[in-house]
């Protein structure tokens, strides 16, 4: 049995498909920006948004779940303009 609550799978066909459709409404328009950067941000955000709920805003606890350093959650934190 594996230790990720996530389907990978799931969560791979759901990014597949919200990329595609982005191709498709660029409508032949070359993207204006950096592409990795987009998908990580469009990710990143809600996921330390929903494990800070999770934790009652424990900023310790959110980094030891995501496997990062806490300082590396501060930082990603006010990236994203998360208080």
């Amino acid at each position: 049995m594996s230790d990720c609550l996530i389907n990978e799978n799931d969560m791979a066909r759901y990014v597949r498909k919200t990329l595609k459709e982005y191709f498709k409404d660029l409508d032949g328009e070359e993207p204006c920006c950096d592409m990795y950067d987009m998908v990580i941000a469009c990710v990143e955000k809600p996921l330390l948004e929903m494990v800070l709920e999770h934790v009652g805003g424990n900023q310790t606890r959110t980094a030891e779940m995501l496997g990062i350093n806490r300082n590396t959650l501060r930082k990603k934190m006010l990236q994203h303009g998360i208080a």
